[in-house]
């Protein structure tokens, strides 16, 4: 499909004539001005005469399916990852302020009267944040090149507590049950760990209130987060020795299992459909995933998030594309100006690369092979490592940059095409 832009930058209705765009093109009566996906602008005057697009949009916390249909066939298909290192780059930054808070300069007492949670009400944690707006983006990105008149959205709300019962062999909550949870009549998630472990020490057995108990995370604070299945109660002298890496957890010590995706799936829900519906002047409108499994059985589809969202567009018969855009997301500044690990005599080493190398910037999209790549690293002496979206290498070592050609430059949302093969089934998760 090449997407068409009038005269005014409005959307039309895609074409899928390369003679005539090309023809247009020579004759200089349309302009390219995008690359991923091909979209041209007329420069004279046309109809609008467009048909009503639909939109369907399969919202997920590591996969984003994206499908825009018409009752004949799909104009534009897409899967996009979202980011999924905010936490981690948190945690960084959180042991950075600590370390400097423990240096001997001057001491600051940690301030408590600054907290955004206490300035803006309906705060939302920054990992939360950053995948709804991108959401939103990556639906406008559509809305900018083809004319959606509706938007159809399917969010999933998890029941936290049946899912934890299912795991722990327990019968299902009912009425009250859900207001009578595990934590309930307990000050904090500390005091309900103590007493669920018998304010016993897990790894020694000691059990003596003239010894002081601590609460140990099983996994890091970044990767099991706060959740009582990630806490366990030890000694002050197990829990010294556990981090020295003089002894370990006994056998079974290990955490359940994470609901992170689902609890961001619940917590996203309604604030996604609050802002499309205040960013975009096109009718939004919630769905289910009961309704997108029965027409997706109906229409005999494989399972996968492209197909998720032709199903949620409303036209579940029409026919599909032979290709897709994968798109990742991935950060748009790092202003860190040094490393925190210092080099060899106490020398530190600057974070800040060259903003061009060779005459090339990371992430730049180049063709290589007649293959197009994705520069993922770069050395002064001119040798890239260049990949694809999926990680694929364009040979076991680096290439040099005067055997590349650029396509296009860096960009937060890297995007490639890709072929749908008939007889590969796409994986899904919960998300």
């Amino acid at each position: 499909m090449v997407y068409v832009l009038d005269i005014n930058g409005q959307p039309l209705m895609p074409t899928a004539r390369h003679g005539k765009v090309r023809r247009l093109l020579n004759s200089h009566l349309a302009k390219v001005v995008k690359r991923c996906p091909f979209t041209i602008q007329l420069l004279y005057q046309s109809t609008k005469e467009i048909q009503p697009v639909s939109l369907g949009v399969d919202a997920g916390s590591k996969h984003i399916g994206l499908a825009a249909t018409i009752e004949q066939k799909v104009l534009y298909q897409e899967e996009l990852t979202p980011r999924n290192d905010v936490v981690k780059l948190l945690s960084a930054k959180r042991a950075c302020r600590h370390s400097r808070r423990n240096r001997k300069t001057r001491y600051r007492k940690p301030r408590f009267n600054n907290r955004v949670h206490s300035k803006h009400k309906g705060w939302l944690a920054p990992s939360v944040e950053v995948k709804i707006q991108e959401h939103i983006t990556a639906i406008k990105n559509i809305c900018k090149i083809l004319p959606a008149s509706e938007i159809h959205v399917e969010t999933a709300e998890f029941d936290l507590q049946r899912l934890k019962a299912m795991e722990e062999g327990k019968t299902f909550p009912v009425g009250t049950d859900y207001q009578l949870g595990e934590q309930y009549d307990f000050y904090n998630t500390r005091q309900y760990v103590l007493h669920r472990d018998g304010y016993t020490c897990q790894c020694c057995g000691v059990h003596d209130k003239d010894v002081k108990l601590h609460v140990h995370h099983i996994e890091s604070r970044q990767t099991g987060g706060n959740a009582p299945n990630n806490l366990i109660t030890l000694c002050e002298h197990c829990h010294k020795a556990l981090h020295e890496g003089k002894i370990k957890l006994p056998k079974g010590k290990k955490r359940g299992k994470s609901h992170r995706d689902a609890a961001f799936m619940g917590i996203m829900r309604n604030t996604l459909l609050e802002r499309l519906k205040k960013e975009v002047s096109v009718p939004v409108m919630m769905t289910y995933g009961y309704i997108t499994k029965y027409w997706r059985e109906k229409a005999d589809l494989e399972k996968s998030h492209i197909n998720d969202a032709i199903c949620i567009s409303k036209h579940p018969y029409t026919k599909p594309l032979d290709t897709y855009y994968l798109t990742k997301v991935v950060r748009h500044h790092n202003r860190q100006i040094h490393k925190a690990n210092f080099s060899k005599g106490g020398i530190r080493k600057r974070n800040q690369a060259p903003y061009l190398v060779k005459g090339f910037r990371l992430f730049d999209k180049v063709l290589y092979q007649g293959k197009e790549y994705f520069i993922f690293g770069r050395r002064t002496t001119g040798y890239f490592d260049i990949r694809t979206l999926d990680g694929t290498k364009a040979n076991k070592g680096s290439v040099s940059y005067k055997k590349l050609r650029i396509q296009d430059t860096a960009k937060a949302y890297l995007k490639e095409v890709r072929a749908i093969p008939h007889m590969n089934k796409f994986t899904c998760d919960l998300a």
